[in-house]
């Protein structure tokens, strides 16, 4: 709530690399709606790839991951889950399809969060419940040792945080007092700084984001995976993150790289969505597309299978055919034989 109090009671004086930001995101939310009526049945492929991205990567960041070959089954199936992985990468799409089907109508409170985090949760034991014990952000290094990145929010004022900052959200929007991507990228950082779970705050503020990117109309998360997008760029989120958060407590924050960041990654992700649109004229140019984006989205090492179970209504032989082609241009590289022989990017 620090950031939004900042800009309630301050007019922001905007940065020139955000002003920029916020021009461009401004004209591509303008096109949004033309390019989301061409092809139908095309962008109902990029959808389905979207979700699959955004349960993947979401979950993945928090050190969540589950076989290849079980995807499609826990993101878009109801059968038996196997493991605790599979049950919060399952709770995250259950979520994330109440925020597509419902954003119009889903009022932003305090309970909001608090059930968008049960379902995200899985069946874990608190669930939906803000935590109970004090619980500061810790970095770990390789050699073990670690240090305090960040002190959260305790949990005896975390209920009152948590009121206020919805409750500011909504006085602010209403007021104009900023750019609402700008007041949008200051409730994100303030709900992470105040880290109302013992668990989860990651893949919470991530539906957050998508929920009100929806409500203020910008809908280019149904079509390209947000969270892919940050998983790729991690580095800079936790960078950017750290500086931002930085004198947050004593509301002398610097909130520009958050903000500048969360406005590259939207931008990002429209940039990505109409060059796909421009590729739906052609279906092999689509599913040419989706393959490349689903390789570049791999952690390291991959398979054909791994590719298959990513893109929906892409057949094994253009993958083959797409992984060939990758691979005389000296982008991939082949360390096996087979479909369950293991490639890499180079």
């Amino acid at each position: 709530m620090k950031s939004l109090e900042n800009l309630q009671s301050n007019a922001p004086d905007i940065p020139v690399a955000a002003a920029w930001l916020l021009t461009d995101l401004a004209e591509m939310k303008g096109r949004q709606e033309l390019f989301s009526k061409q092809s139908p049945q095309k962008l109902k492929m990029l959808r389905e790839h979207a979700i699959i991205e955004s349960a993947i990567s979401s979950n993945r960041m928090e050190g969540v991951e589950i076989e290849s070959k079980r995807i499609k089954t826990v993101v878009f199936g109801e059968s038996h889950l196997q493991d605790r992985n599979e049950e919060e990468i399952r709770g995250y799409q259950k979520a994330r399809a109440w925020i597509h089907e419902s954003a119009p109508d889903i009022y932003l409170s305090a309970d909001t969060v608090l059930e968008l985090h049960r379902l995200s949760r899985g069946e874990v034991w608190d669930a939906g419940k803000l935590k109970e014990k004090d619980g500061d952000i810790i970095e770990r290094y390789p050699d073990g040792t670690s240090r305090v990145r960040f002190r959260t929010v305790s949990a005896r004022e975390t209920p009152a945080a948590l009121d206020q900052l919805v409750g500011l959200w909504r006085e602010t929007l209403n007021e104009g007092t900023a750019p609402s991507l700008i007041l949008l990228a200051a409730f994100n950082l303030d709900f992470l700084c105040i880290h109302p779970f013992r668990d989860g705050n990651g893949r919470v503020s991530r539906l957050l984001l998508l929920l009100q990117l929806y409500q203020l109309g910008f809908e280019v998360g149904r079509y390209i995976s947000l969270e892919r997008v940050i998983e790729n760029s991690k580095d800079r989120y936790y960078e950017t993150l750290e500086l931002s958060s930085h004198g947050w407590h004593e509301g002398k924050h610097d909130l520009w790289p958050y903000v500048n960041y969360l406005l590259f990654v939207l931008k990002t992700a429209y940039v990505e969505f109409e060059k796909r649109v421009g590729q739906l004229a052609s279906p092999k140019g689509a599913k040419t597309e989706i393959v490349l984006s689903a390789i570049d989205a791999q952690n390291g090492t991959f398979t054909l299978v791994d590719l298959e179970t990513t893109c929906p209504g892409v057949s094994r032989d253009m993958i083959r055919k797409i992984l060939k082609d990758l691979q005389a241009e000296g982008r991939v590289q082949c360390l096996g034989r087979g479909p369950g022989a293991t490639w890499e990017k180079r």
